[in-house]
């Protein structure tokens, strides 16, 4: 088989170009506000169903990015996905990365409660005050939360990225999320995961 040389600096570049040329081909146009992120989420999957289940809420894209000037945090649910968001990018706007996952105290009250500690690190979060961009790849039991968390005390996140994978409760928790009047971004259907999550974070913040 045929080996392409490419230079380690346009690899990215050259991906990219194979995305657009085989979304072309299979006929699937995607809007130039939402490019950034379908594109960037099929590049860390090679996945182009993403092209149909990626779902924004009006101006998802754009109110994320303006939450990111105004210093917002991402939170993830993952210690992999906070792994995987460019932190230094996040921190030219006053931002910074969070996941509670591994915190001794989120674990003991999950322990107590008898609840994940995916939901316990959504309220966590969402005392911390300030604006939050969760990014949720692997619990929908975060989503859950976070739903809760609106309903009963008016919480309200900068934006949701809802892209968790599985098969309970996953398709449910993702569609509970699109029915809120907060900014978000979907993965709808099983797929998702912490690659995704990242990558949809770095799409915002590499177009800003």
């Amino acid at each position: 088989m045929k080996i392409d040389h490419i230079k380690p600096a346009d690899i990215e570049n050259a991906s990219m170009q194979i995305i657009r040329s085989e979304l072309a081909q299979m006929g699937k146009e995607v809007p130039q506000e939402l490019a950034p992120v379908v594109l960037r989420v099929i590049h860390a999957t090679a996945d182009f169903e993403y092209a149909d289940t990626m779902t924004f809420s009006p101006d998802a894209v754009e109110k994320g990015r303006e939450a990111i000037r105004r210093g917002a945090r991402i939170v993830t649910d993952t210690n992999m996905a906070l792994a995987g968001v460019n932190k230094k990018a996040l921190a030219k706007w006053g931002g910074e990365a969070r996941c509670f996952m591994a915190d001794p105290e989120v674990a003991a009250e999950a322990a107590a409660r008898g609840m994940t500690r995916a939901a316990v690190s959504m309220e966590k979060a969402a005392a911390l005050g300030g604006e939050t961009i969760f990014a949720i790849g692997n619990a929908p039991t975060a989503l859950l939360a976070l739903k809760e968390l609106m309903d009963k005390t008016g919480f309200r996140p900068a934006l949701i990225i809802g892209v968790p994978v599985g098969f309970v409760n996953v398709v449910n928790a993702k569609e509970q999320i699109m029915e809120t009047d907060v900014p978000w971004i979907v993965g709808r259907g099983r797929k998702g995961g912490s690659g995704v999550a990242a990558a949809i974070c770095n799409a915002l913040l590499y177009g800003m």
